[in-house]
C-alpha cells in the first residue's frame, strides 16, 4: 500500500499516519472478516482503537449510551498514545484518508457524540473540535 502524500504547505505539523503493521493487518482482517467479535479484536489487540471504536457504535445504536462512551474513550486514549509513538506533539493533521487514522478518529467523534448525550457540554464540543482540527474530512463524513 502507498502512503498518501499529505505535506503542510502552510509550514505546520506534518500529517500523523499512524502504522499499517502486522498487528493492525491482523486485527482489521479479524475484524472485516467476521471471524472475532470486536469485543475478542479489543481483548487480543487493546491498542487497536477500531475495535474500541466498533464497540462504541454497537453500545449507542444499542441505547447503551455509558457504555459506548466508555469504549470510544478507551479507544481515544489509545488512540492518543499510538499517535504519540508515531510523533504527534499533541495538534496538526490525522488524516481520515489514511486508513489506521480511522480507529481513532471514529472514537473521538463516538465520544464528542456520548458525551454530548449524557450533558458533557464541554467535552462534546471540545472533541467536535478536535476532530475538525485533525481532518475536516473525517468530520464532514462523521459529524453528519
Amino acid at each position: 500500500m502507498t502512503t498518501p502524500s499529505h505535506k503542510n504547505l502552510l509550514g505546520g505539523p506534518n500529517p500523523t499516519l499512524l502504522p499499517e503493521n502486522a498487528e493492525y493487518t491482523d486485527a482489521t482482517r479479524l475484524l472485516n472478516e467476521g471471524s472475532a467479535t470486536a469485543a475478542d479484536v479489543a481483548a487480543r489487540y487493546p491498542t487497536f482503537s477500531l475495535a474500541w471504536a466498533t464497540l462504541a457504535d454497537d453500545a449507542y445504536a444499542g441505547g447503551r449510551v455509558i457504555e459506548s462512551y466508555a469504549y470510544a474513550r478507551t479507544g481515544y486514549h489509545r488512540g492518543l498514545d499510538a499517535l504519540r509513538r508515531s510523533g504527534w506533539k499533541g495538534h496538526g493533521p490525522v488524516p481520515w484518508s489514511h486508513v489506521p487514522n480511522r480507529g481513532f478518529l471514529r472514537c473521538l467523534a463516538a465520544l464528542a457524540r456520548a458525551a454530548g448525550d449524557i450533558g458533557e457540554t464541554d467535552e462534546h464540543e471540545r472533541c467536535w473540535q478536535f476532530l475538525k482540527d485533525s481532518s475536516d474530512e473525517a468530520y464532514t463524513e462523521l459529524h453528519g
